[in-house]
Formats: structure tokens, C-alpha cells, sequence
């Protein structure tokens, strides 16, 4: 029997999204992808029609309204939603699956849109209404969280009889030719740096300033890159999984122009999340700023060079300490000539395309709210070897 596949979001990563869902139609079958935005809709579900041949629906949605989403679920039969949308709706999106009792996943976790926090408390406060309702939620099914949370699991089941430290290592080195510009939401993409800095570390979450900790590391086919520590959702699940893990880190690559225009940005009050008043309006800083910086939509067609991202672990196996590498490299212009987007949205959009399959093949199943490590890694590896994320293990001196 065809099943029915609801994307909601229609910004970079749901044109990945809904592309690889496009040419995987044998497991997504009638694919309707939903947006606030109408006008976003029609512009991928063209672009997919004249690329590939194949016709995707679309539909309008207000992904605030947990009854409006809950009306589009039972319109479009959905057998699983695939939330792309901003993380502020994460919650409104996984209520509405609740109420129709299908299964629900995302790439990010919620972050509410008034603090500048992020944690996944409240979305695995609904584990038991997943439960209770007999359906899934797998939760940060993009790169990281996602795919490095997958290496993470495999290196465990496959390399380690104890994980002692991780490190996550993202590298975007893709130019765009902008002075200044995110790669995803600018609101999202700008809380996320300009926060503290957090690691875990012998039972503790040890607080650092902003871009404090900075190492150099060489990414294979990319360099050596400034790389600065900050805290990332994996990390959050990740201590819960992994066995006798003692320290967890996650490194960001930035260069030195993004965090020059960030300080002064941030110097000014541009990145501020609280209404201030300007000529009798209320206005948010940081949704202004999203207004006036390019769409990261609009980067594909002039983005080269190269993303590295994976992790670093470090154990024991057999009683002998081991080290290993795990990572995947992705081209940018390969990227937009395969789906019309750039790399960070290619690495977010695959993972949430595999995750999905998985659970519409039934080689993932389960009742209530899980985190990817919590699951199988070898399908995942599997496919993100034949749909475009090959990656590559190296051991290195322990």
C-alpha cells in the first residue's frame, strides 16, 4: 500500500528534504510538502518536476497551530511528518502527531523562541503521550545531531568496549562570496554561536565564554581550520548512551571575517531576542537582522569548496587503547547539482530523508520519543553511503 509523507518547512534543508524523498518515491510515495510560505512550496515542487519528472504536492500551514497542522495530517493521510521547520514548532508538530497517531522526526531540538536556550527536556517530556498514542518521535535526525550521533553508535558497537572522550568536528570551508551570511536560519544559526560555550566532562557540564576554546584541526581534504568549542543538542543525549564516556566536546569551524561582523553585530544589540521599540513599532533585533542577511536558501548556485564533519573517538578495546576518526566530506557544487542547495543543507536534509525511510521501511520501529544513538547505526551508515553522504574511517595513534 502507497504511503503518504508530510514535510513541513520549506527553507534550504526542506529542498533537500523533499528532492531525495522525491527520488526515494518507492518508500515516501505521495509526498505533500507544507510551508507558511506557499510561494517557497511551488518553487521546489517545480523545481523537482522539471529535475527529476516527479510531482510533489504541496500545501499551506501555520506550523504554530497544532490544530491547523493536525487538519493537514488527516487532509494528507500522512503516515509520518518530517518537521524542517524552525525549532520553535517543534512542540506544536509533535502534539499534532499525538492527536492523529503518526510518527513524527526532526532534525533539530526546540528551542523557545523568546530564550536563547536549547535542550531537548521538554520533547522527551512526551515520550509516554508517544507511548500512549503507539507511535514513534526520533528526535535530531539531521547531520549534528544525526549523523554524528550515528558515528558515535557505530564506533561503539563496532570499534570500542568503552568510548573514554569524543570530539564533534564540523567544518563548513564552502565560500559564498558574501561579506556576511548564515549557512541556516539566521536567528538559529546566530543564537547558537553567540551563546556560552559548554562541555561535559567526568559527570559535569563545565561552562566556557563564547568562542573561548579555540583548536586547530587538519580536516582531511579540506586543512588545518580554526575550530571553537560550543554547545551542541547531541552532546545532551549522547552522555545518556554512551558507554564510559568521561568528556564530550563539539568544535565549530568559523573564519575570522563571520566572527569579526558576529561581535560587531552583537556590540550593537543586533542579535538581542527581546522586542525594543523603533519609531513607535516593536520589533525583535535578531528577526530584523534575518530580514536584511541573504536567505540561506539562495547560497546553492554560489557556494564552492568543501564540508568535513565528524567525530573523534577515543577507548579502549580488548583492554588496548584505540583512537578513530570517522567523518564524511561533501562538495557544495555537487550538492546544488544534484538538489539545488548547498552543502549544510545537503548533510542536514539527507540524514532526515534516511531516518524517515527507516521507519517507513520498518527497519526502525518502536513506541514513544527516541534519540538516533538509541537505534540501529548500521542501516543508517548503509544509506548514507548509496544516497550521497559516503564516509570514511581512519585509526589514529591512541
Amino acid at each position: 500500500m502507497s504511503k503518504n509523507t508530510l514535510i513541513i518547512g520549506a527553507g534550504g534543508v526542506g529542498n533537500v528534504v523533499a528532492f531525495k524523498c522525491a527520488m526515494n518515491k518507492d518508500t515516501f510515495g505521495n509526498i505533500t510538502l507544507a510551508s507558511r510560505t506557499l510561494s517557497k512550496c511551488d518553487s521546489i515542487a517545480k523545481n523537482i518536476k522539471d529535475k527529476i519528472g516527479i510531482s510533489i504536492d504541496i500545501a499551506s500551514v501555520d506550523a504554530d497551530d497544532t490544530n491547523e497542522v493536525v487538519k493537514l495530517i488527516q487532509t494528507t493521510k500522512a503516515d509520518i511528518v518530517i518537521n524542517v521547520a524552525l525549532p520553535y514548532q517543534d512542540l506544536t508538530i509533535m502534539d499534532a502527531c499525538i492527536a492523529t497517531k503518526v510518527d513524527y522526526l526532526d532534525t533539530a531540538n526546540y528551542e523557545h523562541p523568546d530564550t536563547a536556550k536549547f535542550e531537548y527536556k521538554e520533547q522527551w517530556a512526551k515520550d509516554g503521550t508517544f507511548k500512549e498514542a503507539g507511535i514513534m518521535g526520533l528526535l535530531g535526525s539531521g547531520f549534528d545531531p544525526g549523523a554524528t550521533n550515528m558515528f558515535c553508535a557505530y564506533a561503539q558497537k563496532h570499534y570500542f568496549d568503552e568510548i573514554h572522550t569524543i570530539d564533534i568536528l564540523d567544518c563548513n570551508a564552502g565560500d559564498h562570496g558574501y561579506p556576511f551570511a548564515t549557512n541556516f536560519n539566521p536567528e538559529i544559526n546566530l543564537r547558537e554561536v553567540s551563546a556560552k560555550g559548554r562541555y561535559w566532562e567526568n559527570g559535569e557540564w563545565i561552562e566556557t565564554e563564547p568562542m573561548e576554546i579555540m583548536q586547530v584541526w587538519d580536516y582531511p581534504e579540506v586543512g588545518p581550520k580554526d575550530s571553537y568549542l560550543l554547545y551542541h543538542e547531541e552532546m545532551e543525549s549522547l552522555v545518556k548512551h554512551i558507554k564510559g564516556l568521561k568528556r564530550i566536546r563539539f568544535f565549530m569551524t568559523f573564519g575570522q571575517s563571520y566572527l569579526t561582523h558576529m561581535k560587531c553585530l552583537e556590540n550593537v544589540g543586533m542579535l538581542g531576542i527581546k522586542e525594543v521599540e523603533h519609531k513607535g513599532m516593536k520589533i525583535v533585533p535578531i528577526e530584523f537582522l534575518s530580514t536584511l542577511l541573504p536567505d540561506p536558501a539562495s547560497l546553492g548556485p554560489r557556494t564552492k569548496g568543501k564540508t568535513n564533519i565528524g567525530i573523534v573517538a577515543e577507548g579502549l578495546k580488548d583492554g588496548k587503547k584505540r583512537k578513530i576518526y570517522i567523518y564524511q566530506v561533501k562538495d557544495h557544487e555537487e550538492c546544488y547539482a544534484e538538489v539545488m542547495s548547498q552543502g549544510v543543507s545537503y548533510t542536514t536534509g539527507v540524514p532526515a530523508m534516511i531516518g524517515a525511510k527507516l521507519i517507513l521501511d520498518g527497519i526502525w520501529s518502536g513506541k514513544g520519543v527516541f534519540n538516533m544513538e538509541q537505534l540501529d547505526p548500521n542501516p543508517f551508515m548503509e544509506l548514507m553511503n548509496t544516497q550521497g553522504l559516503p564516509w570514511k574511517i581512519k585509526e589514529m595513534e591512541a
